[in-house]
């Protein structure tokens, strides 16, 4: 693959401007101590149950100049207006089938599409996509994350922990008020009613932002509640104290209403009859899934031109539905210069980077794709960018993603200014996410 760019650092070693000022007041041994105290006296956690330990902060912030971010946030802003038109529609009149945007099969395999169940107002009412800058320097969408975006409430912490503690002046542009009201006002105007009673849905200790749950109900004031604390009482859902539900904001790793072979999970013992009712709405609506399916992600360029007819602000990195034979036949010939991504993986979990795969695992790779091809997509990788990083007592080049945060409101996206960065501190690992050893890092927009 070809060379990184450094997020921080020209190709001399000297800082780049707009960065230089936060990576100069980074003092590395007494900085790492101290913000890893903060860490653990918050208690802020990431992994599910036993196996949870500290979130892993990076103290020196990633830093973006502001009119390189409201690019971005117009890219986003504009990608989800396309996605929320496409989960309708995919839920409808499958218009953008019949104009042969999109292939019918990719829907009618879907595993998140809700038959039977009456539209939302809103389907997304919050997103976090995944952004990688390459080797040009233009970030691109990696995945939308339109389900269950997670580690917003870790990006605002490590923005309370980091910032302070440098001290540089002027400072990043402010991020908790702002995410605060937007969440506040995502929940209020997904209902009608004018004053709904909302409650924050989580997993308790199977999941692994139980910390970030917990912190979403005090921004929301709102009660943080288990799904066997709700009780469908006749076409309500009630709480344990009796209210009835009207918002939902489900926060939960189960993400569908019934299992493979139809029949209600968990989940769908308690909301369906009220889902039906239409006396609840949830957060994310289910049935969003149908634009964060992987198999969807190869087609939202021409979504995006379909809905809204604009050229995409933001791209996509180029990518391959192994479901359409054609595809699939000239990546099987191209398996170790491409990246492989299961269907519904999460996490980095399952992903093959075939440049940096042995023969065995590519070996494995082919016969999985060609078990059950609609399984899989394939990216032209990317050289993701790199930032000083901290290992030991040293600063050096690590590899980033960047995880903006938007809400769906009827004003209109709100895009936070900022949100997370996520590093891998391992040298030449190209896999950021915390549950594979990923670190989190302050992201600053500034000027």
């Amino acid at each position: 693959m070809t060379r990184s760019v450094d997020e921080a650092l020209l190709p001399d070693g000297s800082e780049r401007a707009h960065a230089a000022a936060a990576v100069r007041a980074y003092g590395p041994r007494a900085l790492v101590a101290d913000v890893a105290r903060a860490v653990e006296e918050l208690g802020m956690r990431n992994g599910p149950g036993d196996e949870a330990g500290p979130f892993p902060v990076d103290p020196v912030p990633r830093v973006l100049e502001r009119a390189e971010w409201a690019e971005l946030a117009a890219g986003v802003a504009q990608r989800l207006r396309a996605l929320e038109a496409f989960v309708g529609d995919a839920h409808g009149p499958r218009e953008a089938v019949r104009a042969g945007v999109i292939p019918a099969v990719v829907l009618d395999s879907n595993r998140y599409l809700t038959p039977g169940l009456p539209p939302p107002r809103r389907w997304i009412g919050m997103a976090g996509p995944d952004l990688v800058r390459g080797a040009d320097g233009r970030f691109v969408v990696l995945e939308d994350n339109l389900r269950t975006p997670s580690l917003l409430a870790y990006a605002l912490a490590v923005r309370d922990l980091v910032a302070p503690r440098l001290g540089v002046e002027p400072g990043p542009a402010p991020m908790r008020d702002i995410a605060r009201t937007a969440m506040r006002q995502m929940l209020a105007d997904a209902t009608d009613l004018a004053d709904p009673v909302v409650a924050v849905l989580g997993d308790g200790v199977r999941s692994s932002v139980a910390w970030e749950i917990d912190r979403f109900g005090e921004m929301v004031g709102a009660p943080v509640v288990l799904p066997s604390e709700l009780t469908a009482r006749g076409d309500a859902l009630v709480l344990p104290d009796g209210r009835r539900v009207d918002v939902l904001w489900r926060r939960t790793s189960e993400e569908r209403l019934t299992g493979d072979d139809g029949r209600p999970n968990e989940l769908g013992e308690v909301l369906l009859r009220p889902l039906r009712a239409g006396t609840v709405t949830v957060v994310n609506a289910f049935g969003t899934g149908v634009a964060d399916d992987k198999r969807t992600y190869p087609y939202v360029e021409d979504l995006v031109r379909f809905f809204l007819g604009e050229e995409p602000l933001l791209r996509s990195q180029p990518a391959y539905d192994l479901g359409d034979p054609v595809a699939c036949r000239a990546a099987l010939d191209r398996l170790d210069e491409l990246v492989l991504k299961p269907r519904s993986g999460s996490g980095g979990w399952g992903i093959v980077i075939g440049p940096r795969a042995d023969a065995e695992q590519l070996r494995r790779a082919r016969d999985a794709v060609l078990a059950a091809p609609g399984e899989w997509i394939a990216q032209e990788p990317v050289a993701l960018s790199t930032h000083p990083s901290v290992v030991g007592d040293a600063l050096v080049p690590r590899h980033v993603d960047y995880r903006p945060y938007a809400f769906c409101t009827d004003a209109g996206t709100v895009v936070l200014p900022g949100g997370l960065t996520r590093v891998s501190l391992r040298e030449g690992e190209l896999v950021v996410n915390a549950s594979q050893g990923g670190a989190g890092k302050d992201t600053w927009v500034v000027g």
